[in-house]
């Protein structure tokens, strides 16, 4: 078999890079196409401002004039300022199953980060670890993924590790079912915010009339609770309003929760409806002509949420500050009659977290990886 890589430098071969899923998992059942125009602008280097501090490349395989793969490369100046490391990345990696693919693929993007004098590659990442989606499904193939997380087929772990990759990072994902934690999570509200309140602590439901004021807010906490975490790398302002912003159409209020004291933000949590038992029906991810209007008109539908972000300062936390989060969470869906939440991703040191999920009868039921190589 031959196997030609070229790279992406056109707009019609960037299309064909965004597609290429699309044929590759045609008639699997669990998959689920990523949104074309969000898909476009982030591979967009003038209007996603992770480009501002960051450099990519994107590749295509071919194989007699068939496209068979896909990966990107890319370097993020910030995070190797942020971390005092020197590495890249890759990203959006599909392949036939052909290990020889792969490797074609990874020796081209390899070859490009020792170009840019990087000495280690880390991935998948597409494209920041704090603000879009990362990681390598390495288990339980048998369901769709939720809302901004990652499938692929099991193959994939074969050939990632054929190439020489060894695991870096594991990230865990937890379901939360409504009936095994809601008559508990009622009682456990009422306690947990009456003494809060004694403390001056009060937590209530973000506010989308006053959006940008209250996404400043989150993104505050955000950045003093995640910033020791593995991966870590502080958004930009810029970064966070682009995050912000892709949120606010999927954004649910009963759903979104601040924690102040004394007026101060310290926490803040949010859970997304999984829009993918919608969108799983979009042919290629297109939006037009009506598939917009099923998005918005079935968004409070859907049977799972996942928490996507949940932050709360370290000096205010194990107070009960982020029980009655999830409390509130569970009691909204147990009124909505949900399945329950996806608590994803949780890195697997970050054992607080671990805790606070498997308190809450939580099953760990999906494995991504994050692996890394010497250069």
């Amino acid at each position: 078999m031959e196997i030609e890589i070229r790279e992406v430098s056109t707009t019609a071969e960037l299309k064909s890079f965004i597609d290429l899923p699309h044929s590759l998992y045609k008639g699997d059942k669990y998959y689920v196409p990523e949104l074309f125009m969000a898909q476009k602008e982030i591979h967009n280097e003038t209007k996603n401002p992770y480009f501002k501090h960051a450099k990519a490349i994107r590749y295509l395989a071919y194989s007699d004039n068939k496209i068979v793969g896909r990966i990107a490369a890319h370097v993020d100046h910030n995070y190797n300022s942020y971390h005092q490391s020197n590495v890249g990345f890759f990203g959006f990696y599909d392949v036939e199953d052909n290990v020889d693919i792969s490797k074609a693929l990874f020796d081209r993007a390899k070859d490009w980060l020792r170009n840019q004098n990087v000495d280690r590659i880390l991935g998948p990442f597409c494209y920041s670890l704090s603000t879009d989606t990362g990681g390598l499904l390495v288990d339980a193939f048998d369901s769709s993924p939720l809302v901004m997380m990652t499938y692929n087929y099991p193959y994939y772990v074969r050939h990632v590790e054929a190439c020489g990759f060894t695991k870096e990072m594991d990230l865990f994902a937890y379901m939360i079912y409504t009936r095994k934690a809601s008559e508990k999570s009622v009682k456990l509200e009422k306690l947990l915010t009456e003494r809060l309140l004694r403390n001056g602590i009060t937590i209530r439901n973000l506010n989308k009339k006053n959006y940008t004021e209250e996404i400043n807010k989150a993104k505050d906490i955000y950045i003093q609770a995640w910033e020791k975490n593995w991966g870590f790398v502080p958004p930009t302002d810029e970064e966070f309003q682009h995050l912000a912003d892709a949120l606010k159409l999927l954004l649910d209020e009963d759903f979104a929760f601040l924690a102040e004291h004394d007026g101060k933000p310290v926490g803040f949590f949010v859970s997304l409806p999984n829009i993918n038992e919608i969108t799983i029906n979009f042919k290629k991810g297109r939006l037009f002509p009506f598939n917009i209007f099923k998005l918005l008109l079935n968004k409070k539908k859907v049977k799972r949420v996942r928490i996507a972000l949940l932050g709360v300062i370290e000096e205010y936390r194990n107070r009960g500050i982020e029980a009655v989060f999830y409390a509130k969470n569970i009691n909204e869906a147990k009124r909505r009659n949900l399945i329950g939440g996806e608590a994803s991703w949780i890195l697997e040191n970050n054992e607080e977290m671990v805790k606070g999920a498997e308190k809450l009868n939580g099953e760990k039921y999906k494995t991504y990886r994050i692996y890394g190589q010497e250069l």
